[in-house]
């Protein structure tokens, strides 16, 4: 049976909003105050005007009425715009559902509702959203607006990716490529939200960080939910009995029993967990580290609630 977004799942994100930490470019109204004034319609204030400053924006009415010179403010409210990228590689339908709801989700299905409940907010306060998707390439890439069309068009984006096709191995990943090709193709000064495992191949692997530098060289704030399974993919909690593990998107098959690797495979998992914190530290990326055990709710809505205490 077909999957599809409830709404109503997000209410409870509905008092929160989602503040960039820096000054935001846009034309559309939004719930973003910027220092600048005298490029809005929207009236703020008079004040007396001072003598020498330009009198582009004196009230001549005013000054008609009452003699005395005064200077119209206006009071900018920018757009937030947002772009959400989410890694569609096979690996990111792992654990395999038959069906993948909010309460038993893989890695796929816990990007795909936070990506949703994040799209909520940002429609709410009449911020403009974009949608991403890559997995060897950039297979989907929407510009960000703020209308209710484009939103129900994410929307639908969305509930393809939780309804793939019945084989959804071969799909292989080439995030560095994907995130310099986003980085250049979406409004300067974005809030970029990422979602995905972040595991490539090893060859490529050390070219991530320069991508993700990418995205902050070009003046986006960036926020890295690291989507994985901590007790299967980070713990490697499995029975102590021969298994094969298969590749979902290589198709490459291991048997091994999993006592064996364990140790090798956390300190691994480890090093890189530790040098992607420290890069993402080191660029002033937002790294969130989100185990689908818990639910995309008891993941996104307290990283959003530490977002509110910031500002």
């Amino acid at each position: 049976m077909p999957i599809s977004i409830d709404q109503a799942r997000f209410d409870d994100f509905s008092p929160l909003e989602i503040l960039a930490r820096q000054v935001v470019e846009g034309f559309i109204t939004g719930l973003h105050k910027s220092p600048f004034h005298g490029f809005s319609v929207e009236f703020a204030e008079h004040r007396l005007y001072n003598q020498g400053e330009s009198v582009k924006h004196i009230d001549w009415k005013l000054f008609g009425r009452t003699d005395k010179m005064f200077v119209k403010r206006y009071e900018e409210e920018t757009n937030l715009r947002c772009q959400i990228v989410i890694d569609g590689s096979s690996s990111m339908f792992f654990p395999m559902k038959d069906s993948a709801t909010p309460e038993a989700a893989n890695k796929m299905a816990f990007s795909v509702y936070s990506a949703a409940a994040v799209m909520f907010l940002l429609r709410k306060q009449r911020d403009a959203a974009g949608l991403s998707v890559f997995d060897s390439e950039v297979s989907l890439h929407t510009e960000a607006h703020s209308n209710a069309v484009h939103l129900r068009m994410l929307y639908n984006h969305l509930e393809q990716l939780l309804n793939p096709p019945s084989d959804v191995r071969g799909k292989t990943t080439s995030a560095a490529a994907a995130l310099h090709q986003i980085a250049d193709n979406i409004h300067k000064r974005s809030l970029v939200v990422i979602f995905s495992d972040m595991l490539d191949s090893s060859a490529a692997q050390e070219e991530l960080f320069p991508a993700l530098q990418h995205l902050r060289h070009n003046k986006h704030e960036v926020i890295l939910f690291h989507v994985y399974d901590k007790q299967k993919e980070v713990d490697f909690a499995y029975d102590n009995k021969p298994l094969r593990f298969v590749d979902m998107e290589s198709g490459e098959e291991l048997k091994v029993k999993p006592h064996e690797v364990r140790a090798g495979y956390r300190e691994r998992m480890q090093a890189f967990k530790s040098a992607l914190a420290v890069r993402c530290a080191g660029y002033h990326i937002d790294l969130v580290e989100a185990d689908i055990n818990l639910g995309y709710q008891q993941v996104l809505l307290p990283y959003l609630l530490k977002r509110v205490r910031m500002h």
